[in-house]
């Protein structure tokens, strides 16, 4: 037995999922806190441009997102970093131990999305593995990234979210969910991200800045609108649940298209450059970050945003008191 690859069923199976599909009201429920947790951090580590983030080591995660459950936070996405790294595999001995841990410490407390990439996993910093002649090796990388959502959805993950850009990764992780009976674990897809400027912070605080080179030739070029209503709708086609815009505020024309093209829920992640932004404006003395934070929350709903993942989320009970 499978489900049908846009099967409806996935998107009901609990109170987080129906809140992230609801187009009527807008609140804290639709909105997702990064955590990432890093092998090598012992305690916590500032994370430059992000106030209010830290990198977190395995004991602090778990006081950490306990903090956050009590602030009112229902959903994360959680970025794992291992402290070992090499050019051509991955170990997930790290995040699925961890993953295992929160699952079984938090299980009905929150909705734990993970994002799965090779770049924080291979030494080079990519989100790929290479051929020697330098040229993506796309069969390799694929079945990385279906044996990682795999291990992941095994140790607990609530859903799976694939941040790669690597042509036909949904449908080998749904593939690989499917042939496990993991029917019921979505797919949140970074469907259009774009190789952009904006990830300043979040490179830092997730050790995947590219060793040499650049993303260019797997990121969308944000240039190119067509490629970008394109890489959406593959992704709707290979069987993601929901799909997601990459840098928020500078996709945000994208949204609304999307959704016509595709029927289906579409989100924004406001990346840490946009976020660091705001934080930089307040201590310029040129605005409130509070405010600052609402009016962008607000603008990516009206845009037609089911969902935003933002590093604030965690203040939003405060922020959203101003509606």
């Amino acid at each position: 037995m499978s489900l049908p690859k846009t099967s409806l069923l996935r998107l009901k199976k609990n109170a987080y999922l129906r809140d992230m599909c609801d187009t009527i009201s807008f609140g804290q429920n639709q909105l997702i806190q990064p955590l990432f947790v890093v092998e090598s951090v012992k305690g916590q580590e500032e994370i430059p441009g992000l106030r209010g983030n830290v990198r977190l080591s395995e004991e602090s995660a778990y006081k950490q997102i306990e903090a956050d459950i009590e602030s009112g936070v229902m959903q994360f996405i959680l970025f794992f970093v291992p402290k070992k790294q090499n050019s051509e595999s991955f170990n997930t001995d790290y995040s699925t131990s961890v993953m295992h841990k929160i699952k079984k410490q938090f299980s009905g407390a929150a909705n734990f999305w993970v994002d799965t990439c090779l770049c924080s996993s291979l030494d080079t910093g990519h989100c790929c593995v290479h051929h020697d002649s330098g040229q993506i090796n796309l069969e390799k990388s694929l079945q990385l990234l279906a044996k990682m959502a795999l291990e992941l959805g095994q140790a607990g993950a609530d859903g799976i979210a694939p941040s790669d850009m690597m042509d036909g990764r949904v449908a080998a992780m749904r593939g690989a969910l499917d042939k496990a009976a993991l029917f019921d674990i979505p797919i949140m897809s970074y469907s259009t991200k774009f190789a952009s400027a904006m990830y300043g912070p979040f490179r830092g605080a997730a050790d995947s800045a590219p060793q040499q080179g650049d993303r260019k030739a797997y990121q969308l070029d944000v240039r190119d609108s067509i490629q970008a209503l394109e890489a959406s709708r593959r992704c709707a086609e290979e069987g993601a649940d929901f799909l997601m815009v990459k840098p928020g505020m500078t996709s945000i024309d994208l949204i609304p298209q999307i959704k016509a093209q595709t029927g289906k829920h579409v989100g924004a992640y406001q990346v840490s450059g946009e976020y660091a932004s705001l934080v930089a404006l307040e201590e310029k003395g040129f605005g409130d970050f509070k405010s600052l934070l609402l009016e962008t929350w607000c603008v990516f709903r009206r845009a037609g945003s089911s969902f935003i993942i933002t590093y604030g989320a965690r203040d939003a009970k405060s922020i959203m008191e101003k509606l």
